[in-house]
């Protein structure tokens, strides 16, 4: 049993799922909590889908209980998004449209909508290599030495610090792109002593 009431919330979450994550499939794990862990169910639909059996039952003075058992001893396959449908959605918002979400994972994806005749400005790319598959629309990417056609179909591979700079075609451009996940440093604030 996880006794939530006793953990600090920052640390919760992490608790919680590094006790589910020990057990072994077919167990399961009994969680005390002071209010109805919503975040946290959302967080298992998010990481976890398909993949375990939530029961929550509210106890008499407001405290929750659930019951959550580990039907598989991984995270399942599943779609994500639909590449052509993304593509039959009118966007006003040029940028991510979709990214790919799953906390414990090696790869960021997301997809990308630029409206017509707009851009990404010329920029380094990040230090991992990125692999881009246009599937609606064209444009054009310029790159330090040349100047690259996109069409429908295309894969385009972007070496890790290469130069790029987008722009969409006269009907738009969008695109899936998927790299290495990049490190974060998980910086905390310092407080600083008053100055005198």
């Amino acid at each position: 049993m996880v006794d939530a009431r006793n953990i600090p919330k920052p640390e919760r979450h992490g608790k919680i799922m590094e006790a589910y994550d020990s057990l072994p499939t077919g167990g399961y794990l009994s969680l005390l909590n002071d209010h109805e862990p919503v975040n946290l169910h959302a967080e298992f639909e998010r990481n976890l889908p398909g993949t375990y059996i939530w029961e929550a039952t509210e106890r008499i003075g407001g405290d929750w209980e659930v019951i959550i058992t580990k039907l598989a001893s991984t995270p399942a396959p599943r779609i994500m998004t639909n590449t052509a449908w993304l593509g039959e959605q009118g966007s006003t918002v040029d940028g991510a449209i979709w990214k790919l979400e799953p906390e414990s994972r090696d790869l960021d994806a997301n997809v990308i909508a630029l409206a017509p005749s707009q851009e990404i400005g010329e920029h380094r790319g990040p230090e991992l290599d990125v692999l881009i598959h246009v599937f609606e629309g064209t444009g054009t990417l310029h790159t330090e030495t040349n100047s690259i056609s996109l069409k429908l179909g295309d894969v385009l591979y972007l070496p890790a610090r290469s130069r790029r700079h987008f722009v969409a075609g006269v009907h738009g451009l969008k695109y899936f792109s998927v790299h290495q996940r990049k490190k974060t440093l998980g910086l905390m604030p310092v407080l600083r002593p008053d100055a005198d």
